[in-house]
């Protein structure tokens, strides 16, 4: 199963789980998790959003309107993007703000509404998270220190968010893992047994040995009568 941890910056944030101001990407990072395994196909890009960036989004990851002056357009790595994303598995912390970012980058390309969703299946973690620890807080610090992942985190980054949240994820998802591995080692054992019975030798008795076993069956029965 290939699966793709994502998370994005932005140059504001959204409001009541809406776009608006006429917010944009500025950043991209993706992990890639293949049967879970972190495998370091990573994908990172930073973009010009051509606006500037609210100061309240400054303070959270440090991107600076400098920065991204001579950094990439969407329209120029969003084709990359999207074949590295497709037929995975896209799995978002609190996935409705980057779905409804990206979403929107793709509707200011051509002015037609185009689903995420139409090329990969999403999966939002942090429901994953509200049903292991229901009425508790749950964003990446706070399940970090649940979870004892030691990775710096001073600022907000899209890769290295990315990165935190597939520890996460495998930390939360490693009960079923560990029940589906339990299954299958029953399989292998069952196939196993068979393999060592069908493999058993079998021996006949020769012919001494029966007229041998037949004399007894006539004693053994004259002691009877």
């Amino acid at each position: 199963m290939r699966q793709i941890i994502l998370d994005t910056e932005t140059t504001g944030i959204n409001k009541n789980g809406k776009l608006y101001k006429g917010h944009r990407i500025i950043e991209i990072g993706a992990i890639e998790i293949i049967n879970r395994k972190i495998t370091g196909n990573n994908f990172h890009t930073y973009i010009n959003p051509e606006r500037k960036i609210e100061i309240e989004a400054f303070k959270i990851h440090g991107i600076s309107n400098s920065f991204l002056k001579n950094k990439p357009l969407f329209k120029d790595i969003y084709h990359l993007f999207l074949k590295y994303i497709l037929n995975s598995e896209l799995i978002i912390h609190n996935a409705i703000f980057d779905i409804q970012f990206l979403e929107n980058e793709l509707y200011l390309l051509s002015n037609k509404y185009r689903k995420i969703s139409d090329i990969c299946n999403i999966i939002d973690s942090l429901n994953i998270a509200r049903k292991l620890f229901p009425g508790k807080k749950n964003n990446l610090d706070i399940l970090s220190k649940r979870f004892n992942i030691k990775i710096k985190r001073k600022k907000h980054s899209a890769l290295n968010d990315a990165l935190i949240l597939s520890k996460i994820y495998l930390y939360m998802t490693r009960g079923q893992t560990s029940l589906n591995l339990l299954i299958d080692n029953k399989k292998k054992m069952i196939i196993n047994n068979k393999k060592k019975i069908n493999k058993l030798k079998i021996i006949y008795a020769n012919k001494q040995e029966i007229l041998q076993h037949e004399k007894y069956l006539k004693l053994i029965n004259k002691k009877l009568l």
